[in-house]
Parts: C-alpha cells; sequence; structure tokens
C-alpha cells in the first residue's frame, strides 16, 4: 500500500537557524532518506521550493491563467512530501513517527488507494 507523508514548512522558523543547526537538521533527514530508500520503502522525497515560488494554474477560456500563489492564510506550508510503498498502515505510522521533525512538527500520514495505470 502507498502512503504519503506530508512535512509543512514555516520559512520564519527555517531562517531562524545558526547554519551549523540547519546542517545537522539536513543530515538527520538526509539519514532518514537513506535508511527506507534502501529498505526499498521509500519510492521518493521531494522537497519544494518557497511559497512565495509557486503559481496558481486556471484554464480560462481554454487558455492558460497563471497567477502568484497560493495565497496563504497561515505561515505554515506544504514544504515537502514523501512517498512510501509499505505492507500496511502501521507501517507508514512507524515510519512517519521516524521523521526526524516529527518531534517538533507533526507529519501528516494519507493512504494513496488510486495509482494511474502506468503505459
Amino acid at each position: 500500500m502507498k502512503y504519503l507523508l506530508m512535512i509543512y514548512g514555516n520559512k520564519e522558523k527555517w531562517s531562524s537557524l545558526p547554519p551549523e543547526q540547519l546542517q545537522e537538521v539536513i543530515a538527520k533527514q538526509d539519514a532518514f532518506n537513506t535508511r527506507y530508500r534502501e529498505s526499498g520503502e521509500l519510492l521518493g522525497a521531494y522537497g519544494l521550493g518557497d511559497a512565495d515560488e509557486a503559481k496558481l494554474v486556471r484554464r480560462v477560456n481554454g487558455q492558460a491563467a497563471v497567477t502568484d500563489g497560493p495565497y496563504l492564510e497561515t505561515k505554515e506550508y506544504m514544504a515537502s512530501f514523501y512517498l512510501l510503498d509499505v505492507p500496511d498502515e502501521a507501517r507508514a505510522l512507524e515510519i512517519a513517527a521516524d521523521m526526524p521533525s516529527a518531534d517538533q512538527d507533526p507529519v501528516e500520514l494519507w493512504p494513496v488507494p488510486h495509482e494511474a495505470p502506468q503505459s
């Protein structure tokens, strides 16, 4: 079963970390990624750009209409996501709880019950 882990970020929080602490956080996350990639349970780990780099895309009269976005009403935004392939929810929960930042920030766990067929 596939699961999506979502981690939220806060630009102010990250920019307030001293460089050596930021490097420590990155090293812990890299170790997490390596451990679960090597076990075959982590299919992908993706960090997203800052929210001020995101765009909203709509189709208006058949044409793409692109605006800056998202228009967040909070300081927190999705900062990264991870795709797991594990036997069951219990294992997904174990991995989510092992996320290095889970003792400070919650990790959202979403089941992925549908996958588009690959050609």
